[in-house]
């Protein structure tokens, strides 16, 4: 079976397509026509790589000549609408060549992390059997593994022969497909399990860029994208949004917050948010000034459960917060205004966005289904837990709504801590711990007790130059707090950062194990 096959695949209600297509939420447009009418329009505009191993600079018609001379050298290998073409590279300028050729030939981008190692790699490559691959030679720790290709007809190897595979004549136009075929297999960061290939199609990219982009603050600045182009946001916002709006690309191939803040120093560059470890790693900086505060204009925060501490400290330097929840699954869900009420932008994840339906199980799971949620999974098992008959998407996820329809996320299903019986809120704790003095960052996670089952574990990121604080002055804070005592962290471990996933999530599953490990 292949990944693309339609067994894998969730079958949509019949009353759902048509509604999403007449209300111009699902269009007859691929991602390659999509880029076409956008790069005739945006060809001039800046795009720019800031890298120490490989930075470069030019327009977007440069990148778009690179992408056709490159659809036109895969064409003539065989590569067409439907085939799986894996990339995985850092953010440099062949990244955007590579997507924006699958998209002009109809394939399929499988985009892989740029650090993900010979097991991620080997899972990813066996699950879609791409007919090209693209990776570096080099970058950082990783470096090209040839025998995990040996099965690929067609490799491109950036810095050895990624040229060699670029036609002397570009491609011209696009190579017809169908808009509700799959454009794009993106696997999941694999915060609790093994990564998870989700399919998207045209269609659902198409409205994601268009519902995402409309969502942005339109004087937001000139924005300096780290997030990896291998994960769905990084590539959202690096390949599609610019386009649409025409506005500047500007990457980094690694996040380095003393980079950033001489780029918004030098070049009026502004990072305008995403999992708030961005954020937060930038203001806790030494080199960090009001003059690059003034920089920081928004803060579109997500990718996890946000902390209101976070979000009021961002919002007292000025910082305008806005907070959104999705997932690559279901990629924008809901989000709150930018200039909404602040209760609502602090405090909530929003409302649901145009065509998103949104419901709370019994259980306060959050289910989903609109015109950007997903195909389904490249594992028909998986595909047939997580939907249902009527279109709906089991998120994992526990919410709230508020009397307006606010949604706030509390916790995954996953991470609630049942301690003697009693549900435990792991954000619910994390928000108090946040308020201890030089904690820069908490991920409570729950570890296991002979008497209760389960226990509280709070693990800190410190600010430089403070020291973890003891249990003792741990339980006098909560006191405070008025926090139930059943609540209270039992134990407290530290680290100088967190195993994350590429969008910058703690990866909670790993300090679980950790501490397990540690323990016996």
């Amino acid at each position: 079976m292949t990944t693309t096959s339609p067994g894998a695949l969730r079958q949509l209600p019949p009353g759902l397509s048509a509604r999403y297509e007449a209300e111009g939420w699902w269009t007859g447009e691929t991602l390659g026509e999509l880029l076409t009418a956008g790069l005739a329009a945006a060809g001039g505009v800046e795009f720019r790589v800031h890298s120490e191993v490989r930075p470069w600079a030019g327009t977007f018609a440069d990148v778009e000549r690179v992408a056709r001379r490159l659809a036109a050298g895969l064409r003539a290998r065989g590569v067409g609408p439907g085939d799986a073409v894996a990339m995985q590279l850092p953010n440099w300028m062949e990244a955007a060549a590579v997507f924006w050729a699958c998209a002009f030939l109809g394939a399929v981008v499988v985009p892989v992390v740029h650090f993900y190692g010979p097991r991620e790699v080997g899972y990813i490559l066996g699950a879609t059997r791409p007919k090209a691959f693209f990776a570096a030679g080099r970058f950082g720790r990783s470096e090209f593994r040839p025998e995990l290709c040996k099965d690929v007809p067609v490799l491109g190897v950036v810095g050895r022969d990624f040229g060699a595979l670029l036609a002397d004549e570009p491609l011209a136009g696009v190579v017809p497909a169908d808009p509700g075929a799959p454009a794009l297999i993106a696997f999941t960061s694999g915060t609790t399990r093994d990564p998870k290939g989700v399919i998207h199609s045209h269609r659902t990219l198409g409205y994601e860029t268009r519902q995402l982009a409309a969502s942005y603050p339109p004087d937001r600045g000139r924005q300096f994208t780290v997030a990896p182009v291998g994960h769905f946001i990084g590539m959202i916002n690096a390949f599609l949004i610019p386009v649409l709006d025409g506005t500047p690309v500007n990457l980094g191939d690694t996040w380095n917050p003393a980079q950033a803040l001489a780029l918004m120093r030098a070049e009026g560059l502004a990072v305008g948010g995403g999992a708030t470890y961005y954020m937060t790693s930038l203001l806790d900086h030494p080199d960090c000034t009001p003059e690059h505060i003034a920089h920081l204009r928004y803060a579109g925060l997500g990718g996890a459960s946000v902390a209101s501490a976070v979000t009021t400290r961002l919002e007292s330097l000025g910082i305008g917060v806005f907070r959104a929840y999705g997932s690559t699954e279901h990629p924008s869900v809901t989000c709150t205004p930018y200039d909404g009420p602040a209760a609502k932008r602090l405090h909530t994840d929003g409302l649901p966005l145009p065509g998103v339906e949104l419901r709370l199980a019994e259980d306060g799971e959050i289910l989903t289904r609109g015109p950007d949620l997903c195909l389904g999974y490249t594992e028909p098992a998986l595909t047939a837990a997580a939907f249902d008959a009527d279109g709906w998407y089991r998120t994992g996820d526990i919410g709230v709504l508020d009397a307006d329809g606010y949604l706030t996320v509390t916790d995954r299903k996953s991470d609630v801590i049942i301690r003697g019986g009693e549900n435990i809120s792991a954000l619910e704790v994390e928000d108090v711990l946040l308020g201890l003095p030089g904690v820069a960052e908490a991920a409570v996670v729950a570890v296991p007790d002979a008497r209760l089952g389960e226990r509280a574990a709070a693990v800190l990121r410190m600010r430089p130059g403070w020291s973890v604080p003891v249990l003792a002055e741990v339980r006098v804070h909560f006191q405070r707090s008025g926090l139930a005592r059943q609540k209270w962290p039992e134990e407290i471990r530290a680290v100088d950062d967190f195993p994350r996933t590429p969008s910058g999530k703690v990866k909670k599953f790993e300090l679980r194990r950790n501490i397990a490990t540690s323990a016996q």
